[in-house]
């Protein structure tokens, strides 16, 4: 396996749009549940004839969904650069790439070997970023506050972790321990902290646990595309799978800044002129 082997050449730009247009369909899909979820609690908590707090309710409820997907792609593109990496590592350090390293690459084989845990913490912070550049600047989520992005963003890391789990059951040959071990210890440090009580401890887990069925919902969604990507041929099963899971969250990341665009342009036109 060669390093272009993480581009496939016979993506054409028609089953790309093809593959967007699944991705931005199941999207709608998702929305159109969530809405229907919001329509049942209105009617238990009888707000059902008031217009504007199941407005409010339902655009929370579906931008809570938005930050799901940025926060997945977010901390699986730590993931997909780790696999990416240490993958380029291997065949440097072991000659698979038909060469020995100079130069460049012997600067990254021994960067590799002796920093790779700073580099991995680095990679962290950059998704962080990268989630706040999403979620504040690109696609905007002002309907829903920071302890509510906070509560997304841990079910991002679980969201992570199921997805390298199936991804070690179906056997491939990545190495996703390493990467697992980090979240598992960042999710741990998000739980439990030096002046952390138990209180706190409960109030994380049930904000996360408010949001579970997002989890459920975004799993769900990604699962039905990458059946499809891998059985069109549009991701290649002779590349790591993480690397396909990604660029499918990225697909689904396109979706939602379009109908994010959409729903605010919506919102715009028809707001009433004072």
């Amino acid at each position: 396996m060669s390093v272009d082997a993480y581009i496939n050449p016979d993506f054409t730009i028609p089953q790309k749009l093809f593959f967007f247009l699944a991705a931005f369909l199941m999207i709608i899909v998702c929305i159109v549940i969530i809405t229907g979820f919001s329509s049942v609690m209105a009617f238990f908590t009888r707000n059902k004839d008031d217009v504007v707090p199941f407005n409010n309710a339902n655009i929370r409820r579906i931008q809570l969904f938005f930050e799901m997907i940025i926060s997945g792609a977010s901390v699986l593109s730590f993931s997909c650069s780790y696999i990416i990496f240490n993958h380029i590592y291997s065949l440097l350090s072991q000659g698979i790439a038909g060469y020995s390293p100079s130069g460049i690459e012997s600067d990254f084989v021994a960067l590799w070997e002796n920093g790779k845990d700073f580099i991995l913490l680095l990679l962290i912070c950059l998704s962080c970023i990268l989630n706040t550049l999403l979620d504040r600047l690109i696609i905007p989520l002002k309907a829903i506050d920071k302890d509510e992005k906070a509560s997304i963003r841990l079910l991002a890391m679980f969201y992570v972790i199921i997805i390298l789990v199936f991804l070690n059951r179906i056997g491939d040959r990545s190495e996703y321990s390493p990467v697992m071990m980090y979240y598992l210890g960042l999710m741990v440090g998000r739980f439990i902290y030096f002046d952390a009580s138990f209180m706190d401890f409960l109030l994380a887990i049930k904000n996360a646990l408010k949001n579970v069925l997002l989890l459920i919902l975004a799993l769900a969604v990604l699962g039905i595309l990458c059946f499809l990507g891998f059985n069109l041929g549009f991701l290649l099963e002779r590349n790591y799978y993480i690397v396909g899971v990604f660029y499918t969250n990225l697909f689904l990341l396109a979706a939602v800044f379009i109908i994010h665009l959409g729903m605010t342009l919506k919102r715009i036109i028809t707001k009433p002129s004072p």
